[in-house]
């Protein structure tokens, strides 16, 4: 698994007109080939009667598999360029549709790929991206009378709190990064008076959303 990557946000829709033609980028995530197929062919039914429905995805940790289709388009202006627009906002998981309503003004090759990757790129901005940043789960079990000291401390510190559990004593999860668990754990006995009993869950991203 990957320590942290990029990928979007979720589902965004964005539309640009350049010459009078409509391009209507879509944009989700998609973890298989499969996901990604089905979310081209949802946009392709839904607009069924566009002059084009361009496609492009990444799929896999290492950019495993790379599909760029021009659908009628000329060979090399569309979906490609949408592909490189993914690759070079460095996008993990991620699938986009461009549909294209012809407004009767040719753009030529040139045209059609800036149209194409403009689509993309404003179609990202809109919809937004998100580092997901691969973290270990501490739970840390304290008694009630240190839960105030605690969740205000957690909360003016880096770490990011998951979810509090209050059962016959207090079970805090927390997002720590791996290398930074024994600093944790420093930190949280320290605070608590060694008054704490902790143990590791499991491994999970933690989603977070970058300015771009």
């Amino acid at each position: 698994m990957l320590s942290h990557y990029y990928t979007v946000k979720g589902f965004g829709e964005h539309e640009i007109v350049i010459q009078k033609s409509r391009f209507i980028c879509y944009i989700n995530r998609a973890k298989t080939e499969e996901e990604a197929q089905d979310f081209i062919n949802k946009i392709k039914k839904m607009h069924w009667n566009a002059t084009h429905n361009c496609s492009a995805y990444l799929i896999g940790e290492h950019d495993q598999i790379q599909k760029a289709n021009d659908d009628g388009e000329p060979s090399g202006t569309a979906g490609v360029p949408m592909l490189e627009v993914l690759k070079k906002r460095q996008l993990k998981d991620t699938v986009a549709v461009v549909t294209r309503y012809f407004g009767g003004i040719k753009l030529g090759a040139g045209g059609l790929i800036r149209a194409y990757g403009k689509a993309v790129s404003e179609g990202i901005n809109h919809t937004g991206v998100v580092e997901r940043k691969l973290m270990r789960i501490l739970k840390t079990k304290i008694d009630y009378t240190w839960l105030g000291k605690v969740e205000n401390e957690l909360r003016n510190s880096e770490y990011k709190r998951k979810e509090i559990h209050y059962l016959d004593d207090v079970l805090i999860e927390t997002y720590v990064e791996e290398e930074k668990k024994e600093a944790f754990k420093e930190w949280m006995t320290e605070l608590t008076n060694g008054k704490c009993d902790m143990t590791e869950g499991e491994v999970e991203y933690l989603e977070e959303e970058i300015t771009l």
